[in-house]
């Protein structure tokens, strides 16, 4: 059997090795063809070309890369077509891998397409949902109230979990590594280089006014190796200057040891919940982008652990309010303890009952859903 996968950004690329892992468990023998990251390419699988060309987000940010983008949708959609897969997989990104499916559907409406991470309709845009159902089959989903969006636009939907539940974590003699008379913290500004570039002054200046009252306070600042020289040039003129990690191990084990972190919106708000690490939320975008997702957001918080823990305990401070004379008092706030911690550490860990932790892990359950569906579809084709 061969799938043919594709991801356009780090989150994707980490949930298609999990899912690639379960896969080849499940199936030997299995390959794999597509657009990867490293972490699936490290899984044995090539990448038609670069990941990272993908990795755009907002409206404003997207429409200098339009022809580019679309020529890309092209180009997979052709290799797909030339592949002949058992099934596409589509690994989050939706705004090209969708793409990508709709051509791929009008040459070959038999071919399953399986979409991994459910569009956050709950979110915005809830039209998305029919739309898709247009161009996919079956969707894996992250988040556990999910899957009723899913079902009831047409598709089938399986809950898979999280994978940040299962993901290792560093033991306490593992993060003694990061002991220090200050406090330790995390600094998160993303992994793309437009969200990095507009994040990384606010952290600075927030960090200077922390240490106003806390002198001897460390940072950390983990990123994936491509974005390491900008971050380096980035973050030269802060007053407290943060160890850059790229090293997964030494990654784990500052999230581990952290007491409490600076996150740009996104999955990484998982990561620090597993570490039961207090964060405070921030994101700068482009004016119009801001303005848009306002208008259509149909949900008051960004942050997945406000969402699967049905609080609104972690704080943001989004477009406008992303100014440190406002996030550095929150998180003040949390380097005591006191109500505010305590109760990001209670939401912290009904998010991750919630994600399925103590389970299988969900690189394997997204297998099984991948593998159940199309021995559904063969078994129904043979009859």
């Amino acid at each position: 059997m061969k799938l043919y996968l594709i991801a356009g950004e780090a989150s994707g690329d980490r949930l298609g090795a999990a899912l690639m892992a379960g896969l080849q468990d499940l199936r030997p023998g299995i390959r794999f063809q597509g657009v990867a990251g490293p972490q699936m390419q490290a899984m044995g699988m090539g990448s038609l070309f670069p990941m990272e060309t993908l990795s755009v987000m907002g409206l404003a940010e997207v429409l200098p890369r339009y022809f580019d983008l679309r020529a890309r949708i092209r180009q997979v959609a052709a290799d797909v077509l030339a592949a002949q897969p058992a099934a596409l997989v589509t690994i989050d990104s939706p705004d090209f891998c969708l793409r990508v499916a709709r051509i791929v559907k009008a040459a070959r409406p038999d071919l399953p397409v399986i979409h991994y991470v459910a569009p956050s309709v709950w979110a915005w845009r809830p039209g998305r949902a029919a739309k898709m159902a247009q161009v996919v089959d079956h969707v894996l989903a992250l988040l556990p109230f999910e899957p009723p969006y899913m079902t009831a636009a047409g598709m089938t939907c399986d809950f898979v979990g999280h994978p940040v539940v299962s993901d290792p974590r560093a033991t306490r003699d593992e993060a003694a590594a990061f002991a220090s008379d200050g406090p330790l913290i995390l600094t998160l500004p993303g992994s793309r280089r437009g969200e990095v570039t507009r994040l990384a002054p606010v952290i600075g200046e927030t960090l200077k006014r922390i240490k106003a009252s806390h002198p001897a306070v460390r940072a950390v600042l983990p990123t994936l190796p491509h974005l390491e020289p900008l971050l380096r040039d980035l973050t030269a003129g802060w007053t407290v200057r943060p160890e850059i990690v790229t090293d997964p191990a030494r990654k784990a084990e500052a999230f581990a040891a952290a007491d409490a972190a600076l996150a740009a919106s996104g999955t990484v708000s998982l990561e620090l919940a597993a570490n039961a690490c207090p964060m405070v939320i921030a994101y700068r975008m482009h004016p119009l982008t801001m303005w848009l997702m306002r208008r259509m957001a149909l949900v008051d918080t960004v942050t997945l652990v406000n969402l699967v823990s049905e609080t609104r305990v972690v704080p943001e401070f989004l477009g406008p309010d992303c100014r440190a004379d406002r996030i550095a008092p929150a998180l003040l706030d949390l380097l005591r303890d006191g109500p505010p911690r305590a109760a990001q550490i209670a939401a912290m860990d009904l998010t991750m009952e919630r994600l399925g932790r103590g389970g299988d892990p969900p690189g394997l359950r997204a297998a099984r859903s991948v593998l159940a569906r199309l021995d559904a579809r063969a078994s129904a084709l043979s009859v």
